[in-house]
């Protein structure tokens, strides 16, 4: 039993009928899931996972004072910290676990001004170039539900649906450390000797591809400790994951693995390539990333964001 089907099974048998019983007037009002930072939000949780921040337990996230006062919102922590100690093999953590409070009662202001730095989770336009992927991932992961009040899923949702010229913005960055990396530098660090800086090379053209997939789909790429794992779960991804773990692993002071890698590298190109031809994403006709990265910048709307460096949202 993961983190998701153990928080899905302790609030079908234990939160739910607490609500229904002792809250049923706050029902209206609330949302119950389990979403946040952690493997186990993902459903990427083992055995090893277990060590730390691993218990039963779900989240109830509240709106306003103004819509649940403190004291209700005393009471439905006091009822939460109630709710049996143990289930499906899990105890329930004394001390609160590594990173804050990731279960219980929390208000949905306060778990998106923690997530993404707004609380009602608009966000400005600086905002959308600079918060990092994983952080965007976790807002959105996991389950939820139950949300009768709605306020906790329009923002979830608000943040899932990245605007389209953000979107393009990123992608063209990505693509543009993809060919700046892949293509040009890590051949030209192998004929400087610099096998190292070649491993470099590599590292941030997987790091890039990655994402620029996840954009293609309209997805987050998560915290890089689960980025592969979340990409070949990605339908159709798999062969293209098993490519970039190549071109990440071995000895570039073998040349025929470094040949090898960069082959792959240039076959990974061409996928994304395609990728960006058949969503008219690019005009380019080539095989050089570079010019596909400036082609899909230039579909960006917003002079002002057309206009930023090419790289600002990296």
């Amino acid at each position: 039993m993961n983190g998701l089907e153990l928080a899905r099974g302790y609030y079908e048998e234990y939160g739910k009928p607490m609500l229904e019983t002792e809250f049923s007037e706050l029902l209206p009002y609330l949302a119950v899931g389990f979403v946040g930072s952690g493997s186990e939000h993902y459903g990427f949780d083992d055995d090893i996972s277990r060590d730390h921040d691993f218990e039963p337990g779900f989240c109830i996230f509240l709106p306003g004072e103004d819509v649940v006062d403190r004291r209700k919102a005393f009471l439905l922590e006091r009822a939460y910290a109630k709710l049996p100690k143990e289930y499906g093999g899990a105890k329930r953590q004394i001390m609160s676990p590594v990173g804050g409070n990731r279960n219980g009662v929390i208000r949905t202001a306060d778990f998106y001004g923690a997530a993404v730095g707004s609380p009602d989770g608009a966000l400005s336009l600086n905002a959308w170039l600079s918060i990092p992927d994983y952080a965007l991932a976790e807002a959105v992961n996991g389950e939820i539900w139950l949300d009768n009040y709605g306020e906790f899923t329009r923002i979830r949702q608000s943040l899932a649906n990245m605007p389209e010229d953000i979107r393009l913005k990123r992608l063209a960055g990505n693509i543009l450390v993809m060919a700046q990396s892949g293509q040009y530098n890590f051949v030209r660090c192998l004929k400087h000797g610099e096998p190292e800086a070649a491993q470099l090379a590599c590292e941030e053209f997987v790091r890039a591809a990655m994402k620029t997939v996840f954009l293609l789909n309209g997805k987050y790429l998560p915290f890089y400790k689960w980025s592969f794992r979340a990409l070949r779960q990605m339908p159709g991804a798999e062969e293209l994951a098993d490519k970039l773990s190549d071109i990440i692993l071995g000895d570039n002071r073998d040349s025929a693995v470094a040949q090898r890698k960069y082959s792959l590298i240039e076959e990974v190109a061409s996928v994304v390539i395609s990728e960006l031809q058949d969503r008219n994403l690019t005009k380019a006709i080539c095989g050089d990333l570079e010019k596909h990265a400036y082609s899909v910048n230039d579909a960006i709307c917003d002079g002002n964001v057309r206009n930023m460096h090419i790289l600002t949202a990296i």
